[in-house]
């Protein structure tokens, strides 16, 4: 065989990753956090591959996170499953028990919640689509996403309903 001749080589593994998440049906924003975590674990063990990682490697990277880059322990544990969908569902590897890890600890913020007259405020100074999203957002609790990704026959003006598809599972409080 000449060396010319390009042999298949198994998909990279940044785009395993991709692919798994979207047989899996994840979302396109849990699939791009997760493959950018995956990729700031490598690079943080200097390019080595998680083949040849384990826990010990796993422990430091969410350690490093919580002590030197100060992050949320929310942004801290997506990056941990991240590592556990890449370890389990990808390199097919189980894990042992991961302890030692520096838990990131901060005080309990009070939300920020605007009064119904500030709220009527903020949307009186917008205008046309950014208003009627704005509106959408507010009253009916949309996220982000779900609200871009409306189209006219998801909104029923006669009964008052809008269709959210492929909408994040959450609890309906009356």
């Amino acid at each position: 065989m000449s060396p010319s001749i390009a042999v298949a080589s198994s998909p990279k593994l940044l785009d395993r990753v991709r692919w798994h998440l979207r047989v899996r049906h994840y979302s396109i924003r849990t699939e791009q956090a997760y493959v950018d975590w995956i990729r700031r674990y490598i690079l943080y063990h200097r390019k080595r591959h998680p083949n040849q990682m384990g826990e010990k490697e796993i422990t430091e990277f969410l350690t490093h996170l919580a002590v030197e880059k100060h992050v949320a322990a929310s942004t801290q544990n997506q990056a941990f499953s991240a590592l556990l969908f890449l370890y389990q569902q990808i390199l097919e590897r189980k894990l042992d028990f991961i302890d030692n890890v520096q838990r990131v600890t901060r005080p309990a913020k009070l939300p920020v919640v605007f009064t119904p007259a500030k709220a009527r405020a903020v949307l009186a100074h917008l205008k046309g689509d950014y208003r009627l999203m704005a509106e959408l957002l507010y009253g009916a609790g949309l996220r982000l996403m779900e609200c871009v990704r409306l189209r006219v026959k998801d909104v029923d003006f006669g009964y008052g309903h809008v269709t959210v598809r492929d909408g994040s599972p959450r609890e309906i409080r009356t």
